[in-house]
């Protein structure tokens, strides 16, 4: 019951949240340059004021913003986020048909930062000050200082290019048949560069969280009790140290689970893979102000709904919050 309670009250703020997110894109999206209805006009050929007016008119572009954003708040709250006037289809089937693509990339390359990067800090960690422990953090700092879009393109060049080991762009080969097991493998090498690319600015940060975390808890008195018991140090470090020392690491992680979605906008335009920050991009590009709306408000969604997924986990790694709560 007091689960319940703290996922309801958790839920109410996660959805005052959204909202106010979308009043913030909303307004921020119609203050920027350039004119969608202007560039509709342009694509088809046409130059008369005329018909620019009448798209305005058509797409609700020529009633004042507070109008608008009334209109699109209560869409929003019917899970209506409006239509895509350059799709020519409903803003949540675009996004939709992308989303599993997203949510693929992103639960690879989280699980995959997060599984590297525990390991390699609890290893740094226990060879703290020795050769191993520089060189793990030596690697950890290149990857979190490259550019995301420079290590994308170099995976392109030397692991598709020069060794031609995997493919380089799309979600899977395009023609021929094959079985359900085939289609799966076919899209597991496809995912290899963009997971790992995406996962490894995110495998340093918690290869250093886990070293330093690790660390300071091999300080604490209880450790020290522990040694003198007699116990060996790797069962110190693997059910004791670690234990403790992942708490601050789940924190962190559901906090970047959410950031990930922005960071796949640069990933999925690099490896052409068809998820949602791919078509955030070409939105911007269109000038689709409701796709882009759209997109902006799942995204939010999905931050919030890591968010108290990761403080369900928390709860469930650190018994002492519910008792606490």
């Amino acid at each position: 019951m007091q689960t319940f309670r703290f996922l309801l009250s958790r839920l109410a703020k996660g959805i005052l949240v959204v909202l106010a997110i979308v009043v913030f894109d909303f307004v921020l999206i119609h203050l920027a340059p350039g004119d969608p209805a202007a560039v509709m006009a342009g694509e088809s050929g046409a130059t008369d004021e005329a018909f620019v007016q009448q798209l305005r008119t058509k797409f609700g572009l020529d009633q004042p913003i507070l109008t608008q954003l009334g209109l699109y708040l209560w869409g929003v709250v019917r899970l209506d986020l409006g239509f895509s006037y350059r799709q020519q289809m409903p803003v949540i089937d675009l996004v939709m048909d992308r989303l599993p693509a997203t949510l693929l990339l992103t639960g690879a390359a989280f699980l995959f930062s997060l599984t590297v990067g525990v390991a390699a800090g609890a290893w740094a960690a226990a060879h703290k000050g020795k050769p191993l422990d520089r060189l793990i953090t030596t690697i950890a700092l290149v990857f979190y200082a490259t550019p995301l879009f420079w290590m994308a393109l170099m995976a392109v060049l030397v692991f598709s290019v020069w060794l031609g080991w995997l493919p380089a762009f799309g979600l899977r080969e395009v023609g021929g048949e094959a079985n359900f097991w085939e289609r799966v493998l076919d899209v597991a090498r496809h995912l290899v560069l963009p997971a790992v690319t995406l996962g490894l600015f995110f495998t340093a940060v918690y290869v250093r969280m886990t070293r330093a975390s690790m660390i300071e808890v091999g300080r604490q008195d209880f450790v020290k009790t522990l040694r003198a018991k007699g116990l060996s140090e790797r069962v110190i470090q693997r059910r004791h140290v670690l234990r403790n020392a992942v708490l601050p690491v789940v924190t962190l992680a559901g906090v970047q689970a959410g950031q990930m979605v922005g960071g796949a906008v640069m990933t999925e335009t690099v490896f052409a893979w068809p998820g949602i920050g791919r078509l955030m991009y070409e939105a911007l590009l269109q000038r689709d102000y409701n796709l882009l709306l759209g997109v902006f408000v799942v995204c939010a969604a999905m931050v919030v709904v890591f968010n108290i997924l990761t403080d369900l986990v928390y709860r469930l790694v650190d018994p002492r919050i519910e008792v606490s709560s």
